[in-house]
């Protein structure tokens, strides 16, 4: 919990960052240029997951795995440092290579082919600057990766702004690669503040360290490389069978779920991984811990969603423009899907931390042919709200999914506290849900406002009994009322 609030704080800058330039991008460049800018991102974002081996991830296990060791960590951070050098490299110079393929698969003409050009830089940049990320994810310098995680954020609002303001959707590509520049100066700065032993390795040490890391990160890189291009097909066939425009809703509805509440996930995932990777040996404390994380999520999680479920149509105003409404229905749909999200995403990270990466792999295919085939038929039938449904259901079937795999292998089980949290939240959810959907003359916003007041007094009465939150507040008034008497 003080790993999601450092965190937290962090990501509350960064919503209202993203708040900031999804306003400036949905006036000045409309859901056509968000739907070119998600199409460029997206085709990057599938070379990348071929290219990067999964080092983010399987590299911090190795990091957090050997934190006691200082020898241990030195080399493991040596080989990584050399890994991410070659897998960027080879990500830019595909991209390069194959910019006029790229251009005439995602947009039917090689018109965007020095778009390709110029963004392949930036496969080798972010490769880099995630090599810097995950030494200190690893080593759980916390506090290092949330300013950087900051400063990167609104710095890249400082230059994209401008970009768009003067070039408008040609001013999409050079964003992105000074951004990108910029991210990499942020992330070098924070690493070198880590005082970091470097040992010689040989030959043999380097092939066995990286033969481990690429091993596992192998088959993260697949599960990553299935995900992105589950993703990047689906964008492509809204393309085509609607347009791009539709594209740009999609993308603007989704980044929606995945910044404003999908960065709670990030929150915690960041200490979450390193500290169940150290204890995933046992079953038993894996376990305690998983349904301590679980619990956690949804009460944090719960309220926002309630929020978002009853003012959706405001939010989607708020954020983007009145252009952008035809969402509204997709999200509804979605934001359901949250919750099934919060409970799977918790026991998902025990395959990572077990080091099961073949289990990791099957389970994230058909995680995503879930979201692929049922996002194409939705889409299909019942355009874009079909896309919100497709994507409730999807998480719905993963949540089982990944339940029943933990069970059989790991012996895994919810607890009945995480199952009573669950079902509370869910059920408050599903009303907020009815409420909008079907009641009207603005009796909804009554009806979900007391339904959120009922969510958070939940949530908040469930944290303080694990936290003694009244304690923690009534500490810092003491505090702050003695300070107040001695000045």
């Amino acid at each position: 919990m003080k790993a999601t609030s450092l965190f937290g704080g962090v990501q509350v800058f960064n919503i209202i960052i993203s708040i900031v330039r999804s306003k400036f991008v949905a006036i000045l460049l409309g859901p056509a240029g968000i739907g070119f800018a998600g199409l460029l991102t997206s085709t990057t974002g599938l070379i990348s997951a071929l290219t990067n081996f999964g080092l983010s991830n399987s590299a911090v296990k190795s990091i957090a795995s050997q934190s006691n060791d200082e020898e241990k960590v030195g080399k493991v951070i040596g080989v990584l440092r050399k890994l991410v050098w070659i897998t960027g490299m080879l990500g830019a110079v595909l991209t390069f290579f194959l910019a006029e393929f790229l251009s005439e698969l995602t947009f039917e003409s090689t018109e965007h082919t020095n778009s390709f050009r110029w963004l392949s830089v930036t496969l080798l940049i972010n490769q880099l600057v995630s090599g810097q990320k995950v030494i200190l994810q690893g080593l759980r310098k916390l506090k290092y990766l949330a300013q950087a995680n900051m400063i990167g954020a609104f710095a890249g609002l400082v230059f994209s702004i401008p970009l768009y303001y003067f070039y408008g959707s040609g001013g999409v590509v050079p964003a992105i690669v000074i951004s990108s520049f910029v991210s990499l100066f942020i992330a070098f700065f924070y690493s070198k503040k880590v005082a970091i032993k470097f040992f010689p390795t040989t030959k043999k040490e380097t092939l066995l360290e990286g033969k481990a890391m690429l091993r596992l990160g192998f088959m993260l890189s697949l599960s990553g490389l299935i995900s992105v291009g589950g993703s990047y097909l689906l964008r492509i066939y809204i393309s085509n069978t609607g347009s791009i425009e539709d594209v740009g809703l999609y993308n603007a509805g989704f980044a929606i779920i995945g910044t404003y509440v999908g960065l709670v996930f990030a929150a915690m995932g960041t200490d979450y991984y390193p500290r169940l990777s150290n204890i995933a040996h046992d079953n038993s404390k894996a376990k305690e811990l998983i349904n301590q994380q679980a619990e956690i999520a949804i009460l944090i999680l719960a309220p926002i969603l309630v929020i978002f479920l009853v003012f959706i149509n405001w939010v989607i105003i708020l954020l983007y423009s009145q252009k952008f409404v035809a969402i509204n229905e997709m999200l509804l749909w979605a934001t359901l899907g949250m919750f099934f999200k919060a409970a799977s995403w918790s026991v998902g990270y025990l395959f990572l931390a077990k080091g099961d990466s073949k289990l990791f792999f099957w389970s994230e295919l058909l995680a995503n042919f879930y979201v692929l085939v049922l996002g194409v038929f939705g889409y299909h039938y019942f355009d874009l709200e079909g896309l919100g449904v497709s994507f409730l259901v999807s998480y719905v079937l993963l949540f089982f999914q990944v339940f029943f795999i933990a069970k059989k292998y790991y012996a895994f089980n919810f607890n009945t506290v995480f199952y009573k949290i669950f079902l509370i939240q869910i059920f408050i959810g599903v009303c907020c849900f009815i409420a909008v959907k079907f009641i009207t003359n603005s009796y909804d916003y009554i009806v979900g406002s007391f339904l959120i007041l009922i969510s958070v007094w939940f949530s908040y009465k469930e944290l303080n009994k694990r936290l003694n939150i009244n304690e923690i507040i009534s500490n810092l008034k003491k505090n702050v009322i003695e300070r107040l008497n001695n000045k």
